[in-house]
């Protein structure tokens, strides 16, 4: 029997000591750590990503909103099938929320409806995005569980969407917030060299102090719905409005002001977290649930929504997809790859991209030959949550280049000081111009628009 001698250390070292490389690699994972907590608590990531959902989604229902404008009545209001009474005792038993079941009284029905239409419209502007966000959620619960039997797939994603976009700092760029905040630093500087102190925000409060007593009377009324996180998120969301208000107000410099933005960042970067994982989960679960599917195994499943006179806006282009056999079945199956495939290809930028052009592609085939524009609009705007940055800022520049060439055809009025306009006074460049003249708010300091409640 033998026996392996032990290894020897090597030449001056001794045995037991430890590796000279490990403090190096403690210190290293410590760094990593610390840059990583640095960057999630000093920015709101993704402030493009974030206002292209807040664009689409605000579209998507602003349009559904105004296409059904002359059928409210019979789909969510007074006439409908699913009566004011019926839609009471659902949402007794589901603790669902709904401000149209406070009264069944038709004004009601048209001031929610058009405060609903009023919200979407600023959201998709980036007006006062906080308060515009909240009434915004308010209006898309309220309308769909009204009568929950009138929506699609599309309904559900915007109903998430809605709770989602309210903890999110979504109005950094591509908004009114944004403008107001850039001319506000621009002003604030010229007010400053004159000595002049500051001017202060009166729309912010005034939406504080009105939508106060309306959020009480609605707590004390128990018209919140049966869940307890509801009335707590609202609560949070006006009693945050006002900290943040008196933060800017009395500290603008203040360790209580930087730590309500440290905050504010960490929910919004945990947000756009679950919104990637919800945006899986409904393609995983779409995907797998296909492959069980018989008609798409056998790749025929496309064959049959296409002979549906209900999903056929345009019958001609439905029957001449339909003819073709190889073209159903490579469509079948492309749809249940990608959908599949797409979760595992996140950490592959290139095959991640391919696959969000084909699910795009697939979502505006879907909008024009089966006549499902809102739900291929809801789901393209989740998609760009993954969309590049650097295709996001190229589309905005092409987009201001087209708004530049547009306004160049309008007559401009003069501005000179000859003629009555504003002298311009001659200080520093403003930070929205060190950035290009984008007219966007700068990612850390500024607040992204959260004046109070805006």
């Amino acid at each position: 029997m033998t026996t392996t001698p032990p290894i020897a250390p090597p030449a001056g070292r001794p045995a037991h000591a430890p590796d000279p490389g490990t403090p190096d690699r403690i210190a290293a994972a410590g760094a990593a750590l610390a840059r990583a907590l640095q960057r999630i608590t000093a920015c709101a990531l993704g402030p493009y990503q974030s206002a292209v959902i807040r664009i689409g989604f605000a579209a998507t229902y602003l349009f559904f909103l105004l296409r059904e404008l002359p059928h409210r009545h019979e789909l969510y209001g007074p006439d409908s099938p699913w009566h004011w009474d019926l839609a009471r005792r659902l949402t007794a038993g589901n603790d669902a929320f709904s401000v149209l079941l406070w009264s069944d009284s038709t004004l009601w029905f048209e001031a929610v409806y058009a405060l609903t239409v009023l919200s979407a419209a600023a959201l998709l502007l980036g007006w006062r995005t906080r308060t515009m966000s909240v009434l915004f959620m308010v209006g898309v619960l309220s309308v769909q569980n009204r009568s929950v039997f009138m929506g699609d797939g599309g309904d559900n994603v915007i109903h998430l969407m809605a709770i989602y976009l309210v903890l999110t700092r979504c109005a950094q760029v591509w908004s009114l917030d944004a403008r107001r905040a850039a001319r506000g630093a621009e002003r604030g500087a010229e007010r400053g060299a004159a000595g002049l102190p500051p001017r202060r925000d009166v729309v912010g409060p005034v939406l504080w102090a009105v939508l106060g007593p309306v959020l009480l009377g609605a707590t004390l009324m128990d018209g919140l719905g049966g869940t307890w996180w509801f009335p707590v998120l609202l609560w949070i969301l006006w009693l945050s409005a006002a900290a943040w208000w008196a933060a800017e107000r009395y500290a603008p410099r203040g360790q209580q002001r930087a730590l309500l933005d440290v905050l504010a960042n960490l929910v919004h970067n945990a947000t756009l977290v679950v919104i990637m994982v919800e945006v899986c989960l409904i393609y995983a679960t779409a995907g797998w649930y296909k492959i069980q599917g018989s008609r798409w195994q056998d790749g025929t499943a496309l064959f049959y929504p296409l002979k549906l006179d209900y999903f056929t806006p345009w019958p001609a282009l439905s029957d001449v997809l339909a003819s073709s056999g190889l073209m159903v079945m490579v469509l079948t199956y492309a749809t249940v790859i990608v959908q599949v495939a797409f979760p595992f290809t996140l950490f592959n930028r290139r095959i991640k991209n391919v696959l969000l052009v084909m699910m795009i592609g697939e979502h505006a085939g879907i909008a024009l030959l089966l006549g499902l524009p809102f739900f291929s609009m809801a789901m393209i705007a989740a998609d760009a949550v993954f969309l590049p940055t650097v295709f996001l800022v190229w589309l905005g520049g092409r987009a201001a280049l087209g708004r530049q060439r547009l306004l160049g055809w309008l007559p401009r009025r003069s501005r000179s000081p000859e003629a009555g306009g504003p002298q311009q006074v001659p200080t520093a460049r403003s930070a929205p111009e060190e950035r290009g003249g984008t007219g966007e708010a700068p990612p850390h300091g500024s607040g992204g628009g959260h004046t109070l409640v805006g």
